[in-house]
């Protein structure tokens, strides 16, 4: 029997994790299996680089935190060798992993959640093909700006003319 000083270690674990669970915009479940040192060292690279928290659990562990964060959906994955990554901010985990599981034949991802909702391996993978927040925010800024630009072009063509006779209104 566990010593009362491990249950507490493990207890303290699990609320960790389920807080980080809690306050992530997104997560991947993944299995790691079969990854060489040098491509695992790699992955946590550009996974630490993008602000994303990586980490290989137990799936006991997780399968508590996850009851505790109301994620207990993914239940059904949590077997073999399971690693979890999640994001406070953006959903960068799942372009990063999705594209290192395309180049690896023995690493997949088992499921995620967006928003607090558990989601299946193809709406992470569809997450993944996504741009990332800062061009979907620069694409929106550029469509409210067009029309702004060419209003200004248009008048600096007119003032550049000579000017304008005005339009008489209807």
């Amino acid at each position: 029997m566990p010593s009362e000083k491990i249950l507490e270690q493990k207890k303290q674990i699990v609320n960790d994790l389920a807080d980080t669970l809690s306050s992530s915009v997104a997560g991947v479940i993944v299995d790691y299996k079969g990854i060489t040192v040098e491509d695992d060292t790699k992955l946590r690279k550009d996974l630490r680089e993008a602000g994303v928290k990586y980490a290989v659990v137990k799936n006991t562990i997780l399968k508590l935190a996850a009851e505790k964060a109301e994620l207990s959906d993914i239940d059904d994955v949590l077997e073999g060798t399971t690693a979890i990554a999640t994001s406070a901010e953006d959903y960068t985990a799942a372009r990063i992993l999705c594209k290192f599981a395309s180049t690896s034949k023995t690493f997949t991802v088992k499921k995620g959640f967006l928003d607090g909702k558990v989601i299946g391996v193809d709406t992470v993978e569809s997450l993944a093909k996504l741009p990332s927040k800062d061009v979907l925010l620069a694409t929106v800024c550029n469509a409210f700006n067009a029309p702004i630009a060419a209003f200004a072009r248009a008048m600096q063509a007119l003032v550049e003319k000579g000017g304008a006779t005005p339009v008489p209104a209807e």
